[in-house]
């Protein structure tokens, strides 16, 4: 019944969202255009115009997903699990910021900094409040990626959260970010530092999402739908972005 109360709370979500955005009177600029599917699984559709309520497709099938949501309480035990963040925070607006392969130290994994951030909201605009932080990987100009087999070990391999902590802990006080998305699995162990300050200040992570390529840099929405499961940090998820 929990699982059942949920998807229908999020389905109300979409008919409000959809009811708004048909209504005669409403702003042209304000209207979103279609859907983006960003979860990584056989379920996943890919750039579908808005449909009808009926049509959208189901949230329960987070459940076969590849794409999984780290909890705060998968930090620090005792706040909040996946089934226990609150609704307003599982839908927000969507920043998505550009990770260049080059900008790496030799030997090292690049990282959103500082001055990363001031670059992008001197182009975009402010990021807004209570938004989720998309981070999509860009390859180096000089050194495309060759195609990685799916059965190799370095396709699965769990990479650090691409941000620096400085930069993490400014979207999380004086933007007041509610979260991260990734589209590779990652690991916080790394630094404890910041994985504490992430499940101190509310914030999840989304890894494992796709089609980031789709997205532009800000004007969208994000939808994030765990599964209800028995374990306290960690559960599928079904992420899907509604596009201007």
């Amino acid at each position: 019944m929990r699982i059942r109360s949920f998807i229908i709370a999020y389905a109300l979500v979409l008919a409000i969202l959809l009811f708004a955005d048909r209504r005669p009177g409403s702003a042209q600029p304000g209207r979103y255009s279609h859907v983006v599917d960003l979860t990584d699984g056989p379920s996943a559709t890919h750039g579908a115009a808005i449909p009808s309520l009926a049509h959208e497709p189901s949230l329960a099938s987070s459940i076969a997903s590849k794409t999984r949501i780290i909890a705060p309480a998968a930090l620090i035990p005792g706040t909040w699990t996946a089934g226990q963040i609150p609704p307003e925070r599982l839908v927000a607006p969507l920043v998505v910021m550009d990770l260049n392969a080059s900008s790496a130290a030799p030997g090292g994994n690049p990282q959103i900094s500082l001055d990363d951030i001031s670059a992008w909201e001197s182009q975009h605009g402010m990021i807004p409040q209570g938004a989720v932080i998309a981070i999509r990987r860009t390859p180096a100009p000089s050194a495309p990626p060759a195609s990685v087999p799916p059965s190799s070990p370095s396709a699965t391999a769990l990479t650090p959260l691409p941000i620096q902590r400085d930069a993490a802990l400014f979207l999380m006080e004086a933007r007041y970010s509610i979260g991260f998305a990734l589209e590779t699995p990652i690991t916080l162990s790394s630094d404890r530092t910041l994985a504490r300050q992430l499940a101190l200040h509310g914030n999840y992570v989304v890894a494992g999402t796709a089609r980031f390529t789709s997205l532009p840099a800000t004007g969208s929405l994000v939808i994030v739908a765990p599964a209800k499961n028995k374990k306290p940090g960690e559960a599928s998820v079904r992420v899907l972005a509604m596009v201007r």
